[in-house]
């Protein structure tokens, strides 16, 4: 019998164990287990270089219960430990600086464990004891049992063992004995232990039996040991690959489109990445990434090792370059983490190139749903924008998909505007801008769909990549202004008729809340609309950016303007003006003559006030000009008075701006029930 002290230089090593890396306690699973698989794998190449001249036999790593006892037992047929071997490896924990370390890594269980090779040690996370017994793979060798209650002493004893390989028996403390739950393990188990390389067993197959679920002797192998990822890409099917995706999610829906990594050089890579189907543009679910380091689970939060627009992909990736044990700090600062990130963004353009290559077709199918990836891509990754604008595409309002480049020979010749811009138009929903996508068509123009979430910023981002182009939505003007081919015919009006038109129209706009309406007057043709709404291009699309960057969420917070433009050259508007006129002109001529005076006035006191320097100015002439002033802003409040009572009244200009608010999705209650009672009483 041997006994004596952990090789540690102080005896704070298993406080530490049991407080600092008490929150990730379930991680002690995966080391046990990975320690099994490793002594088996070990003895699997001994027997491979001719170093193990025996039967291996079952190599199956097992694991059981004993709730009587209060145990958790790791078993393996691996190469197992003779007394030096244990007394090396368990017994000396070889670091300098304990204090150090614990300081520096107290935080953080991975870390520790990691760095410090303490894998086996977090077995004291969860036991107040733990033995090993153990019996070498080498001829002769003589079984031993290592034991050690949670303090530095420990004590090894010769044992009967029949058979090479290594248990590992947990005492669980009692407040762990949630692992001595069949289910708990089991959970863990397929969380960390999936794909490990070596056949894992835990318990017996049940089946129903006698109107009961009952063991049978089968061994419940909760692992595949030849995941998908590790074979060759040749060799499997597309229903193989949505096989494992059905295995890797199960309540999923079909995947998109998949990608198998495998390389070599100059770092180890393999793994399987899917391009799930979203639902919705903000049904976006992050951490579907497994990563797992030889077979073995590390973690679901792969950002640094995988881009960022890609942590929205599913699947799998293993690299034995990225250590099982790994921080957050480290995935960023890591050369090799970086190279396997960047390796990563161009598999998966080349991949989508392919596809788009070989199979147009039902890439264009799936666009709708993969387009969500590849905007992500491209505004966040300058080298994807790169490679995927050969595949990014646009969809027209007829639903026909083009390249950036074919789109942009379609449209030269008829959508450039007079200053040499490429115009593109596009809607972001075809029923409620359907008369706006007419009027664009009706003049030969294609009109872009861009109805996605990301589709805001993307136009943004076109602006500056693509030369001398512009984006505009087709409510976001009237037709002629959306492309200018020449410059923009004057309306006939004179100003007075101009101004009381629109005042007509603007004393009558409904007060909705957080918009604000102004009214211009353009001419539009005869053959165009009398009246439509429009949306300033660059307001909309701030407010529409603002959801994305929080540094301009004041742009959020702003009221929604429109422009409500009336065309001088429709007989209906003519109408209403010369309507306009002889119902207000007699009780306007005197307020105007009073107007006209007083602005002469006012342009005699400034005049005369522009001769004198700003300290020579008395307050008699500034109180004269400012009355001046309030006298006229009062002679225009009562002429617009004069002119809101006649439009109150004028049923045309009532019909002629619910019509348009009608046709933006913006009259509703009691205004459109009004409307419609108009409408009847109108084509009576």
């Amino acid at each position: 019998m041997q006994k004596g002290n952990i090789g540690v230089t102080t005896e704070n090593i298993f406080p530490v164990i049991k407080k600092f890396l008490y929150s990730d306690h379930e991680i002690f699973l995966r080391e046990m287990v990975s320690n099994a698989v490793d002594a088996t794998q070990k003895l699997k190449t001994l027997a491979e270089r001719g170093e193990f001249k025996g039967e291996l036999g079952d190599l199956t790593v097992r694991i059981a219960i004993d709730t009587e006892k209060g145990t958790l037992t790791f078993s393996d047929r691996g190469i197992g430990m003779t007394a030096e071997e244990i007394d090396k490896y368990i017994n000396q924990i070889a670091f300098s600086g304990v204090n150090d370390f614990l300081d520096k890594y107290k935080d953080n269980a991975n870390a520790i464990i990691g760095h410090f090779g303490l894998g086996f040690y977090s077995a004291f996370m969860v036991s107040d004891k733990v033995e090993i017994v153990t019996r070498s793979y080498r001829e002769d060798s003589t079984p031993v049992k290592w034991s050690c209650d949670g303090s530095p002493a420990y004590e090894i004893v010769e044992t009967e063992k029949a058979d090479r390989g290594t248990d590992i028996i947990l005492y669980l403390s009692d407040d762990c004995k949630e692992f001595l739950e069949k289910n708990r393990i089991q959970d863990l188990l397929n969380k960390y232990c999936k794909f490990m390389a070596v056949p894992i067993a835990f318990g017996k197959k049940s089946e129903w039996k006698d109107g009961k679920m009952q063991d049978t002797d089968e061994d419940n192998i909760i692992n595949d040991s030849e995941p998908m990822w590790t074979k060759t890409p040749s060799s499997l099917t597309d229903e193989d690959y949505k096989s494992f995706y059905r295995t890797l999610y199960p309540m999923q829906d079909e995947p998109l489109f998949w990608i198998h990594l495998n390389v070599d050089f100059p770092f180890n890579l393999t793994g399987i990445l899917y391009f799930p189907r979203i639902k919705s543009n903000i049904d976006l679910q992050r951490n579907k990434i497994q990563l797992y380091c030889n077979q073995v689970f590390v973690t679901d939060q792969v950002e640094g090792i995988v881009p960022e627009f890609l942590t929205l992909l599913h699947g799998v990736i293993d690299s034995p370059d990225i250590p099982l044990n790994v921080s957050r700090s480290y995935l960023q600062s890591d050369a090799n983490v970086k190279k396997i990130s960047t390796y990563i963004t161009k598999k998966v353009a080349d991949r989508l190139n392919s596809i788009f290559k070989e199979d147009r077709e039902n890439y264009e199918k799936k666009w709708d749903d993969v387009k969500i990836f590849i905007h992500y891509g491209m505004l966040s990754q300058e080298d994807f924008y790169d490679r995927a604008k050969d595949f990014a595409l646009f969809k027209d309002d007829e639903g026909k998909h083009f390249t950036y480049e074919e789109y942009k020979n379609l449209i030269k010749d008829n959508q450039t505007d007079k200053d040499g811009n490429l115009v593109y138009l596009y809607a972001n929903n075809a029923q409620d801008q359907y008369a706006y996508i007419q009027a664009a068509k009706d003049k030969g123009y294609s009109v872009l769909m861009l109805d996605g979430d990301l589709d805001t910023p993307m136009v943004s981002m076109l602006e500056q990549k693509l030369e001398k182009s512009r984006f505009m939505r087709v409510d976001g003007d009237v037709i002629d202004r959306l492309i200018v081919k020449e410059d923009q015919k004057a309306t006939s009006l004179s100003e007075e008729e101009t101004a009381n038109l629109s005042q007509a129209f603007r004393s009558q706009m409904p007060n909705l809340e957080n918009t604000n309406f102004y009214v211009d007057v353009q001419a539009l043709g005869e053959q165009a609309q009398p009246i439509v709404i429009t949306q300033s291009e660059y307001m909309r699309r701030m407010k529409d950016i603002s959801r994305y960057q929080s540094g301009m969420a004041f742009y959020g917070q702003m009221p929604d303007s429109y422009s409500l433009v009336l065309n001088s050259d429709h007989p209906l508007i003519q109408g209403v003006l010369d309507d306009e006129k002889a119902h207000c002109d007699e009780a306007l001529k005197p307020i105007l003559a009073e107007i006209k005076g007083l602005e002469a006035r006012l342009a005699v006191l400034r005049q005369e006030q522009g001769k004198k320097k700003p300290e020579e100015v008395t307050q008699e002439e500034k109180d004269d000009i400012a009355a001046t002033e309030g006298n006229v802003n009062a002679q225009k409040d009562k002429k617009n008075q004069v002119i809101g009572e006649y439009a109150k009244g004028n049923d045309i200009i009532h019909q002629l701006i619910d019509l348009a608010l009608l046709q933006n999705g913006m009259l509703k209650g009691a205004a459109l029930a009004a409307f419609i009672r108009r409408s009847v009483e109108l084509i009576k």
